[in-house]
């Protein structure tokens, strides 16, 4: 890098060698120039580089004793428990494939996979209805007159909000959380969360569950949320969840940010006057394949909801009016990679 001062510099100095050397040759003059350039390259230099540097990330220790894989297990196990559907309406915004799609989106999720979207568009109502049991889904395109339908496979649900998994984990990233492994067997891997490791993220100062997967892992990010009771420990909340795949690398993340308090809407469980719990819930989800950046995928804002109204079965199904036409549409012949049990990965990769 080569600084070299301004033009109105250059002029004070002149005139300063001048006033006080009237006698002075050019080349005495120019000597005296060179010395203060020599002199101020040297005094701005590290500064400049200094401030001009990228910053460090911070990395944190962990400040308190390791909790368990199931202390970890039984929090997540605890916040299923506590939200199993939803009503909401949120405003969606997707980027991926590098086209950027937004909307007003009406939500009903259930737990076990049921899920159903109704896309709203300024000026145009509904332009888009998804709905699917978990098995099957159903995709009505108003703006071409199309009903498609088939295998609730992660390329067909993402028809409208571009989330490529399976039903029941895209239900679990709504619902603020996250769906415990699959195994080979195509069950819950046995043990379940208390089968796991804990890893620390030291970048987001979060504690990871770490949990076998049919073709890698998933880690699940915890950090402290508030004390509910008095003298009792913080709440373990989840922040984000991250699969990857045998190597580490990571396959699909989802983040959870700017947290409120939401009734859970079941008054029985109250107690303190029949007042509903309570639980903290994300209002930004944001979602990307691969390690791509966030900006690149889909983020969601939620602006209203409840929860645990449970819809009924009919919610989730749809019926072509007359005259539409109908497309059945199947899956891409490879949704999975083959499915066998992963290598083990050092503790810390994949955390980003």
């Amino acid at each position: 890098m080569s600084l070299q001062l301004p033009a109105v510099g250059a002029e004070v100095v002149e005139v300063h060698a001048q006033r006080t050397r009237p006698f002075a040759t050019d080349a005495t003059a120019s000597a005296t120039m060179s010395w203060w350039t020599r002199l101020v390259f040297l005094t701005l230099t590290p500064i400049v580089l200094a401030l001009a540097g990228c910053p460090r990330p911070l990395v944190v220790s962990r400040p308190y004793p390791p909790p368990s894989a199931s202390e970890l297990g039984e929090a997540l196990a605890a916040r299923q428990s506590a939200v199993s559907s939803m009503n909401a309406r949120a405003r969606a915004t997707s980027w991926l494939g590098g086209e950027r799609v937004r909307a007003t989106v009406l939500m009903l999720v259930d737990r076990p996979g049921r899920l159903r979207f109704e896309a709203e568009v300024s000026l145009q109502g509904t332009v888009a209805v998804l709905a699917t049991d978990g098995q099957q889904f159903e995709f009505l395109d108003a703006t071409r007159n199309e009903f498609r339908h088939g295998p609730a496979c992660p390329a067909n649900v993402a028809s409208l909000i571009r989330i490529p998994l399976e039903p029941p984990e895209i239900a679990a990233i709504l619902l603020g959380d996250a769906r415990l492994p699959i195994g080979a067997s195509g069950s819950e891997v046995e043990g379940g969360a208390s089968a796991g490791t804990v890893d620390w993220d030291a970048g987001r100062a979060a504690d990871v569950l770490v949990l076998r997967r049919y073709d890698g892992w998933l880690r699940i990010l915890f950090e402290p949320g508030r004390t509910r009771q008095p003298g009792g420990r913080p709440e373990n909340r989840v922040v984000g969840v991250i699969a990857t795949g045998p190597d580490g690398r990571a396959r699909w993340r989802a983040g959870f940010e700017d947290f409120a308090e939401f009734a859970t809407g079941d008054k029985g469980k109250g107690g303190g006057g029949g007042e509903p719990p309570t639980v903290a819930l994300p209002r930004t989800i944001r979602f990307a394949e691969g390690d791509t950046s966030f900006d690149e995928g889909v983020e969601i804002k939620f602006k209203e909801r409840t929860l645990n109204e449970g819809p009924g079965a009919d919610a989730f199904a749809l019926t072509p009016a007359p005259g539409i036409q109908i497309i059945e549409v199947g899956c891409p012949s490879a949704t999975r990679p083959p499915r066998r049990a992963p290598a083990p990965v050092p503790a810390g990769r994949g955390a980003h």
